[in-house]
C-alpha cells in the first residue's frame, strides 16, 4: 500500500534520484520535477499530499512556487519542505516567509529527510480532534478541517500559521520559549533560528489583524495567548 503522492522538485539530477530512491523505498509514491512550471503543472494534474521543493530553480525559483501554492485556496494547506543548498538565515527565513512549513539544506541525511516527511504527512493526516473547536474572544479554530476564523471572517493561514496558533491556543497564558513551538509544530530534529519563529508570529499578528494582540511576548522566554478572560476584561473595563 503506497504511504502518500509526494512530488520532488529539483533540477540536479543525482538529488532528484536519491530523495526518488529512497521516498520510494518507504511506499511513497514520488513524482518528479526539475522547474518551477513542471511544479505547479504537477501540482495541478497529480495532487501530490507534500512537496519537497528545491529553492533555487530554473525560470520559477522555489519561493515563486510556495508563494503560488499559499495564495491558491485549492493548495493552501499543501505541506511544502525547501529542500536547497542556501541554509544561511536570511534564506531560511525568507523560506518561511513564502509558506514553507520546514526546511532542509543540502547536504542532508536521508534518514533526516525521511523523518521530517512522515512528520509532515502524520500532521496532515491527523489534522487534530474530532469535533475539536477552540476559540479564544472571537477567534475560532476549527481543528479537523484546519480553518480559522475571526468574527464572521475567514483568516487564510499556511500549514505552519495554522500549527502555531493551534499549540499556543491550546494552551492560554502558559509562555513556551522559540525552541518549545518549533519542537511541538516540527519536532526535535529540527535546526531553527529564533529568527524564523519570529518569522511566524509577526505573520500571524498581521493576518489576525486587530486581534493579533492576543499573542503576547514573553520578555526572555517567547510568546502565549493571552487568556481569554484578560480579553474580557479589557473589553468590559474594570470591575466597580
Amino acid at each position: 500500500m503506497s504511504a502518500g503522492r509526494i512530488l520532488v522538485v529539483d533540477d540536479e539530477e543525482d538529488i532528484l534520484e536519491l530523495v526518488r530512491y529512497n521516498l520510494a523505498a518507504e511506499g511513497y509514491r514520488v513524482l518528479c520535477a526539475a522547474t518551477g512550471e513542471e511544479a505547479l503543472a504537477a501540482v495541478r494534474s497529480q495532487r501530490p499530499e507534500l512537496i519537497l521543493l528545491d529553492l533555487m530553480l530554473p525560470g520559477i525559483d522555489g519561493m515563486t512556487v510556495a508563494r503560488r501554492l499559499r495564495a491558491d485556496p485549492e493548495t493552501r494547506a499543501l505541506p511544502i519542505i525547501m529542500l536547497t543548498a542556501r541554509g544561511e538565515e536570511m534564506d531560511v527565513i525568507g523560506g518561511f516567509e513564502s509558506g514553507a512549513d520546514d526546511y532542509i539544506t543540502k547536504p542532508f541525511s536521508p534518514r533526516i529527510l525521511l523523518a521530517r516527511v512522515r512528520a509532515a504527512m502524520r500532521r496532515k493526516a491527523e489534522g487534530g480532534g474530532s469535533g475539536d473547536f477552540i476559540r479564544i474572544g472571537d477567534l475560532c479554530l476549527d481543528v479537523p478541517r484546519r480553518t480559522a476564523t475571526a468574527g464572521d471572517a475567514p483568516v487564510d493561514l499556511t500549514y505552519t500559521e495554522f500549527e502555531v496558533l493551534l499549540f499556543l491556543a491550546r494552551r492560554p497564558g502558559w509562555a513556551f520559549s522559540r525552541a518549545r513551538i518549533v519542537d511541538a509544530v516540527h519536532g526535535d530534529s529540527h535546526p531553527v533560528t529564533e529568527r524564523s519563529v519570529d518569522v511566524q508570529i509577526a505573520g500571524l499578528r498581521k493576518k489576525l489583524g486587530d486581534r493579533g494582540g492576543c499573542i503576547e511576548t514573553v520578555r526572555g522566554v517567547g510568546y502565549r495567548i493571552r487568556e481569554p478572560s484578560l480579553d474580557n476584561e479589557k473589553r468590559s473595563g474594570p470591575r466597580r
